[in-house]
């Protein structure tokens, strides 16, 4: 029972990350209706700035800052310079634009940095934490900086005129520019918000594996299936959705697959929700009068 409630725990710390790329996802889908396949390299590529940073001398919390700030901006720029003029393209051109992002920024950063494997400090490795045999501290470091980040941005979409536009412009783009909210603007206030959100993803995942240009693929393939399963739509749906997916790719991976065939668990998991509940588990059912 013990080792159990250990595995459980493990899964639950390595939720927290997919939960935050899943909110990024979730935080695009909801602002474009498209899913953001580039996602993880833009969340690989940030955190190779951040490596860069750290190396030059830059305490590491500093570097998280200016990484995060560079990424939000990153975000912004691409939504104004390649998303927007594609905004009345079919879906197909748009999923080809995603893929490409994928591979443009998978090549910058092994053009950049090399494809060698390289360590990454974990901010959580040296702070106190008196149950290191249920979690790691950088676990429980990345649940603790999940909620609260989960917890700033609920604020921020709830309680504040900014997040009340972006919600507007979400659910009804013609309506919100009938009453004056510039639509522009919010989709690419949201593109930013999803690559700073991004990037704190590979800031918490590159201590976990070791930063290479491949190090997200793997995160994001079980962030989408969390995705899925809260609600694509709902971020925090697709926060939940991470959650239980770390926990079952623990769980099933320890006691059931194999490790080997751990991958496999959130392959069948996308394929199973698809199937039998497309809006997830929070997702809202649109009906369309034609």
């Amino acid at each position: 029972m013990e080792a159990f409630g250990q595995q459980l725990l493990a899964g639950v710390g390595t939720g927290s990350i997919y939960a935050i790329v899943a909110l990024a996802l979730a935080v695009i889908y909801q602002a474009t209706h498209h899913v953001n396949f580039a996602q993880g390299e833009m969340a690989m590529f940030s955190t190779y700035l951040a490596w860069v940073l750290i190396q030059a001398g830059v305490p590491y919390w500093a570097a998280f800052l200016v990484t995060v700030a560079a990424s939000f901006v990153m975000g912004a720029v691409l939504e104004l310079v390649v998303i927007r003029p594609l905004r009345d393209a079919p879906d197909l051109s748009m999923v080809v634009v995603f893929i490409g992002l994928l591979v443009t920024f998978h090549g910058m950063a092994g053009w950049l940095f090399g494809y060698d494997s390289h360590d990454f400090p974990s901010p959580f490795a040296n702070l106190p934490w008196g149950f290191p045999q249920l979690l790691s501290a950088h676990q429980a470091g990345s649940i603790a900086l999940t909620f609260f980040l989960v917890a700033l941005l609920f604020a921020f979409f709830y309680r504040t005129s900014l997040g009340l536009k972006m919600r507007a412009v979400a659910q009804n783009r013609v309506s919100s520019q009938l009453v004056g909210i510039s639509v522009g603007k919010m989709l690419m206030l949201g593109w930013g918000l999803a690559g700073a959100i991004g990037a704190v993803s590979g800031l918490l995942v590159a201590p976990m594996v070791f930063l290479d240009p491949s190090m997200m693929m793997g995160a994001v393939l079980y962030a989408f299936a969390g995705a899925l399963l809260g609600g694509i739509g709902n971020p925090a749906g697709a926060v939940v959705g991470g959650f239980l997916v770390g926990i079952s790719e623990n769980l099933l991976g320890t006691y059931v697959v194999g490790t080997d065939l751990k991958l496999s668990i959130a392959l069948l998991l996308i394929v199973v929700v698809l199937i039998f509940a497309p809006d997830g588990l929070f997702g809202r059912r649109v009906v369309t009068r034609v």
